[in-house]
């Protein structure tokens, strides 16, 4: 089940709620949210929710020992025994084919290779077990006693299929406790309806562009389709990812929670530095605090420890080496950047701009192929290419005029530009305050429109 579809929507989500605020315990509210969420994840792989539920426990008696023995070599060890366990888990199930491929390259094996079954969600709750346990041992939170509260923060259904990897920290006492709150409510329910009309209205139309120009012979294609592939992939993978976020951060503010910002306007970047502290945010404030700085950050070895967190950035996201490629690239532009920092502080901001969107753009190529032989074909293309353009471009560029326009107008800044304006950010505020419920309503109307005959609604993330 995602996000994006009719049964969630009219049946999953109503009777969620429903069952939530049938009852002021928090205790019966956590229940039935544990249980909507076992359900939600189990819809698909059912197989899978025990795995879960094993990471949960694990993790949950992990947290009391290291706790009750804090400051001694037992609390060292018995995090240092949960992140191992954890990460042998995502290892296994993540890579595991992926080991046995390189391994049985060179030296044959004499045993079959393992199943490439992806438990949908594991990269994300992985690492949020390791973000509590780590932290409990830090002494910046404390254990959860609950065994139902530990299983319902890592199972909660808002989070679970693709993020934002939310930490204990965050929501640790909306999870003792929580009101009823109907200004947050109010504010859940048009960040939802916002995340729902980027996903099926943007996202989706750009994905069917993405396979036509990609699922097809791609030593043919020109390079301006290519490049046009490129750019709708780009604005496919950003829609998806953060219309998903924001139907996450929705969701969870229906039920009381407050989850963290994961996207803060990428495409307005003006660096590649700039644009990965907007991008997926979660993501990289844990790279930062429990790689990077226990590496050494900024102290010693800085360009070691960047090219380290990119390589491990990009194996996080797929068991192939074109991700690992990926990671590596962004390494590199990421270390060139701070020796050029001098240099680069007097460009001026449109070429900043410029450069940083065409260096993401391109990379989108070595995050969508992850063969080496098509991803070879495509770069030629992209630079080189004798084929001539197709008459599709053109209609395409024609019938999409007004989707692009609305592309551009939701990848700018507005909050950046008018922000710091405090009349006219009041007067905004006040106006859209009598829209607000008009305006969701359209949305969640276009949305369902859109969804009844939709043949094409995929989450890109929930491959990660």
């Amino acid at each position: 089940m995602v996000f994006s579809s009719l049964t969630f929507l009219y049946f999953f989500l109503p009777l969620s709620l429903l069952f939530h605020y049938s009852s002021r315990n928090d205790l019966y509210r956590n229940i039935f949210l544990t249980i909507f969420s076992l359900v939600f994840y189990a819809w698909a792989e059912p197989m899978w929710i025990f795995l879960m539920v094993f990471t949960a426990l694990a993790n949950y008696g992990a947290g009391i020992y290291i706790e009750r023995h804090a400051a001694t070599k037992k609390a060292k060890a018995g995090m240092v025994a949960a992140v191992v366990l954890n990460l042998t888990l995502l290892v296994s199930f993540k890579y595991g084919g992926f080991i046995y491929d390189n391994i049985n390259y060179w030296l044959p094996l004499p045993f079959s290779r393992p199943s490439n079954t992806l438990p949908v969600g594991i990269s994300f709750y992985t690492f949020m077990v390791i973000s509590y346990v780590v932290d409990i041992y830090r002494g910046e939170i404390k254990a959860q006693r609950n065994p139902l509260n530990f299983l319902m923060f890592i199972s909660l259904f808002q989070h679970l299929v693709a993020g934002p990897i939310v930490r204990y920290s965050q929501i640790e006492t909306q999870i003792q406790k929580r009101t009823v709150d109907w200004a947050k409510i109010s504010d859940g329910v048009t960040r939802f309806c916002i995340g729902l009309f980027k996903k099926v209205a943007i996202a989706n139309v750009a994905g069917v562009l993405v396979d036509k120009y990609f699922n097809t012979q791609l030593y043919e294609i020109s390079s301006y389709e290519a490049w046009f592939g490129l750019v709708m992939f780009s604005i496919q993978l950003y829609f998806d990812f953060s219309g998903y976020s924001d139907m996450a951060i929705g969701l969870a503010k229906l039920f009381g929670f407050d989850f963290h910002e994961n996207f803060r306007h990428p495409y307005a970047a003006v660096s590649v530095a700039d644009f990965y502290r907007r991008w997926h945010i979660s993501l990289g404030k844990f790279f930062r605090d429990y790689v990077y700085i226990p590496l050494g950050g900024n102290r010693k070895y800085h360009d070691r420890n960047i090219f380290v967190v990119w390589f491990l950035t990009g194996f996080w996201h797929g068991a192939n080496w074109n991700f690992a490629l990926w990671g590596t690239y962004f390494g590199i532009l990421m270390v060139l950047e701070k020796h050029l920092k001098g240099v680069l502080d007097r460009v001026p901001r449109f070429f900043k701009h410029s450069y940083t969107l065409l260096l993401i753009v391109f990379s989108r190529a070595l995050f969508y192929f992850t063969d080496f032989n098509q991803l070879g074909y495509f770069l030629r293309n992209l630079f080189y290419s004798k084929n001539a353009v197709s008459s599709g471009i053109l209609s395409d560029l024609t019938a999409h005029s007004f989707w692009f326009l609305l592309v551009l107008l939701l990848c700018i800044p507005w909050d950046e530009i008018y922000g710091q304006n405090h009349a006219i950010r009041l007067k905004t505020e006040r106006v859209y305050s009598y829209a607000r419920p008009a305006v969701n309503a359209l949305l969640l109307l276009l949305a369902t429109m859109l969804l009844v005959n939709a043949t094409f609604n995929p989450f890109l993330y929930t491959r990660f």
